[in-house]
Order: C-alpha cells, then sequence, then structure tokens
C-alpha cells in the first residue's frame, strides 16, 4: 500500500554506535530547487505514493528543509585504502544520512559540508548527479546488485570545478540496503578498544545484512566468507557486462557485496581488456582487467581488519577460493551471452571465451553490441550484421568458425540459444556518450532526456524504437573515453 510522504517513518539505529563514528548534521539547502526526474520502480521499494513526487514537499525533503518523522539527519565516518594508500580519516563529505524505512537506508548526495569533507564543499554537480541517477537504475535492470536512485533535485545554486568552471548543483536521493564499507570497518578498527567496536560494527551489519547469521557460533568468519562468495558474483558481473567502476578504493567496497558510489565510471564501448575509464589512474590500478584483483585486494585488507576479532587464517584461506569463483560465475554468465550450455569445468568452453576475447580486441568492435547483434542473427552462416560493425572483420570470423564447431559438438539447439542469449544481452547499454548527451540538454534546462534515458535504464531489453540510434556502436570520437572524479 503506498502512502503519502508525511506518512513515511524513517528510523536510525546508528548512534548506538560511540559519537566518534558519524555526526549529526543538518543539510544545507540548494537555491531554488526543482524537481528533475524521480524513478516509481525506487519508489516502490519504501512504499512511497508516485503523486508525492509531484510536491513541493518532496522536494523539500531530498533539499533537507523537510525532515520526515523519525528521521535525525547524520555523517558516517569511516577510513579506506585510495589507489593503495591508507587515509585514516574519510567519511559521508557531501552525503547525508536520513533513516531508514523497509530496510533500505535515505541517503542525499550533495546536501552540503559535514565535518568529514576535508577541502570539498560537499556538494555534486549536475552532470555528475545525473550520471548516478540513470546508472544506478539500469545497473539494478541487469540485476547487478547495486545501490538505488529515487530522485534527482536541480538548482540555480553555483558550484565551482575543473579549472573553476561554474556549474550548478544537484542532489540524487539514494536508497541502499546498506552503506557500509570495508573503510568502515578500517576506521572502527583504530583507536581505543578496536575489538569492541568491531564487535558492534560486525553485529550491525549481521543484523542489516546477513541477518540468518545472528546466533551462529562463528558469525563474523561466516559474514566474511559470504561478502567474499557475493564480490566474486559481483565482479564477474561487471567483467561480463564490460563495466568499470573506475575507482574500487576500500572506502568504495561495500560490506553487503553492492555497486556503489558511482564516479568515474563507463560501461565499455570498444572492447580493450587494459581500459581504463579514470583519468586519474595513471597507472592503471582500476582498469577493467585489473578489478577482481582488486576487488579480492580490498577482501584482504578486511581480512586483516577482522583478525582482531575472529581467526584470519579461515578468513584468509577462504580468501582463496575468490578468483576461482569469480572466474567459474564469469564463464557461466558469458556462456549464456553466447547462448551456450555448456559444463563450466570444459577447458574448450574457457578456450572459446578466451579466444572470443582475443579476437573482439583485435577487431576492435563494440563490446556489448556485438552480443546484441548475434541475438539477431538468424542462423551463423550469415554473420554479416556483425562484421560490418567492427573495424577488422577477419579476427570475427576465425573466431566464429571455432563458435560453430562448439554447437556442432554440443548439439545445441538454435532457438534455445537464441531464447537464452535474448534473456541474457540487453538492446541497450547506458554508455558515457549517451549520458553526456543528456547532461548537456539539462545544462540548458531540457531535462528530457534525463526521463528518456531513465525508462531505457529500466528497461533495456525492450525495443524503444525512437531510441534505436542508441543499440548501435558507441560512435567512434567517444569510444572509451576517460572521466575524472570530479562531481
Amino acid at each position: 500500500m503506498s502512502m503519502k510522504l508525511d506518512e513515511l517513518k524513517l528510523e536510525v539505529d546508528y548512534f548506538q554506535f560511540d559519537k566518534k563514528f558519524y555526526e549529526k548534521v543538518n543539510a544545507t539547502p540548494l537555491n531554488n530547487p526543482f524537481l528533475i526526474s524521480y524513478s516509481k520502480n525506487a519508489c516502490d521499494l519504501i512504499n512511497l505514493d508516485y503523486e508525492e513526487c509531484e510536491t513541493k514537499d518532496f522536494v523539500k525533503f531530498i533539499n533537507g528543509q523537510k525532515v520526515l518523522e523519525g528521521s535525525i539527519p547524520f555523517a558516517m565516518a569511516y577510513a579506506g585504502h585510495q589507489f593503495g594508500y591508507f587515509v585514516p580519516q574519510l567519511g559521508d563529505g557531501r552525503a547525508i544520512n536520513l533513516g531508514h524505512i523497509n530496510n533500505w537506508h535515505l541517503q542525499t548526495k550533495g546536501s552540503g559540508l559535514t565535518k568529514y569533507s576535508r577541502q570539498g564543499d560537499g556538494r555534486a554537480v549536475l552532470r555528475s548527479s545525473i550520471r548516478e541517477y540513470i546508472i544506478s537504475e539500469a545497473m539494478n535492470a541487469l540485476e547487478i546488485p547495486t545501490t538505488r536512485a529515487l530522485a534527482l533535485i536541480g538548482s540555480s545554486h553555483e558550484v565551482y570545478r575543473d579549472y573553476m568552471e561554474k556549474e550548478t548543483g544537484a542532489i540524487v536521493l539514494r536508497l541502499s540496503p546498506s552503506w557500509v564499507r570495508i573503510g568502515t570497518f578500517e576506521f572502527f578498527s583504530r583507536g581505543r578498544e578496536p575489538e569492541k567496536n568491531l564487535k558492534q560494527l560486525a553485529n550491525y551489519v549481521i543484523n542489516q545484512s546477513y541477518p540468518h547469521l545472528k546466533n551462529d557460533e562463528n558469525k563474523y568468519e561466516k559474514m566474511y566468507f559470504e561478502l567474499v562468495d557475493k564480490s566474486a558474483k559481483l565482479l564477474a558481473q561487471w567483467m561480463a557486462y564490460g563495466f568499470q567502476h573506475g575507482v574500487i578504493n576500500t572506502d568504495n567496497f561495500s560490506i553487503a557485496g553492492l555497486t556503489i558510489d558511482y564516479g568515474p565510471f563507463a560501461f565499455m564501448d570498444q572492447f580493450s581488456k587494459h581500459s581504463i575509464c579514470n583519468h586519474t589512474d595513471m597507472e592503471g590500478r582500476y582498469s577493467y582487467n585489473n578489478q577482481p584483483e582488486v576487488a579480492r585486494w580490498n577482501l584482504e585488507v578486511l581480512a586483516f581488519v577482522l583478525g582482531k576479532i575472529c581467526n584470519f587464517q579461515k578468513l584468509m584461506s577462504y580468501l582463496k577460493t575468490f578468483m576461482s569463483k569469480q572466474q567459474e560465475e564469469y564463464l557461466k554468465i558469458m556462456n549464456e551471452r553466447l547462448g551456450l550450455d555448456i559444463k563450466l569445468s570444459d577447458d574448450e568452453n574457457l578456450d572459446l571465451m578466451i579466444t572470443l576475447l582475443e579476437a573482439l580486441e583485435e577487431a576492435k568492435i563494440d563490446y556489448n553490441c556485438f552480443f546484441y547483434e548475434l541475438t539477431k542473427l538468424e542462423n551463423f552462416d550469415n554473420i554479416s550484421s556483425i562484421l560490418d560493425i567492427a573495424v577488422f572483420r577477419a579476427p570475427l570470423e576465425s573466431w566464429f568458425e571455432k563458435y560453430k564447431e562448439a554447437i556442432k559438438i554440443q548439439k545445441q539447439d538454435f532457438s534455445k540459444m537464441k531464447k537464452l542469449m535474448k534473456k541474457t544481452n540487453p538492446k541497450f547499454i547506458i554508455k558515457n556518450y549517451m549520458l553526456q548527451e543528456a547532461i548537456e540538454k539539462a545544462q540548458e534546462g531540457d531535462f528530457s532526456l534525463v526521463n528518456d534515458l531513465l525508462k531505457i535504464a529500466q528497461n533495456p531489453f525492450s525495443e524503444h524504437k525512437e531510441f534505436e540510434r542508441y543499440a548501435k556502436p558507441t560512435p567512434l570520437d567517444y569510444s572509451n573515453i576517460k572521466l575524472s572524479c570530479s562531481s
């Protein structure tokens, strides 16, 4: 049953911790706020009546001018390894937590200064807010675990970023089952009584994200084991769909196994295993191919921290399974993307995937468009529609011979293959050039494409005939561009 805004009653359970782990802080409202977009899908998560999103009170709520019953706004402290280097004091520098309802924790991003803002201004600009708003819902539609985005407001509020360029501030209302990160555990492990603080945080996380472990004797170890498994699957999904997070620091790594903190992200355009989407990542630490290893490294950091309250050797022993689990899940998804049903232990299956990635890179072809075009083939003898979108045709022609041979050996049914591929290969993947088009229109006061992209993002397998051009390869001038963390 949907509720009015004033009927929503939030709860705050974070004040059980010592005051050094958070700051109670009110938002600093933006000037002249206005609604840009809201997601009905996300409204359903907290049973919010859609019509409420059209009201002035809803904008005031996101802007921090209206506080709901039970809400006590606060910012969370955490630490983190950023690009491999430990930073002892981080935290919600521009995000304010409002409380939770239906096990969804509400947070506004871009709401002003907190004690954790450091040299920042506590704001988020319109362009980065549009990006996070749309990609959150796009990831969810692909069934990739993620935080969600309920609404986006803009303003006339001046914000200065790169080269002191004037932009306008915006706020995204975000939802998550948990905002706790590996970096949160790093922060709790420092100072006095680290064991007591870590146990309290671990119990909080278990109640929030792993409630079935509450009464287990070795619940902290089992929490870690489950996070390893969830993270292995998450990274497999990222890799299979060509997603690049861009900045997988430990403070951007969810303890609940979610994709969080969308900054310089990208869905890959032309396939390149060494692709880097963050232009500040000079050494390629967070390149596409490195992502599983970085995730494993982050989990090793957590193992060292949790070693203060449980058996470190058991954690490290279990962590050794991460890469094999990630690869196994990755191969499973890639099988589905190719419409194949081959035993995961089959070496021929692995070889087929390796040679595919090599062929895609050599052919210089748009990664996800390749899989979508595959679903449209009437047979595998005429592959001209795929070869036509490749810069170099020969590598793919050679690979298709191996693919057809595998199909023959497997005795695959073509109609079943097509059905499986259509379930797994969306027509639309939200690319950065699409988001840039929406941003440029929005900066001129036209938010229509923001809402159109939201519709596409939430229904990536639908036809959307009026947006057929977005199902085609990314224009070469915009392929695999790098972005900054600035937002």
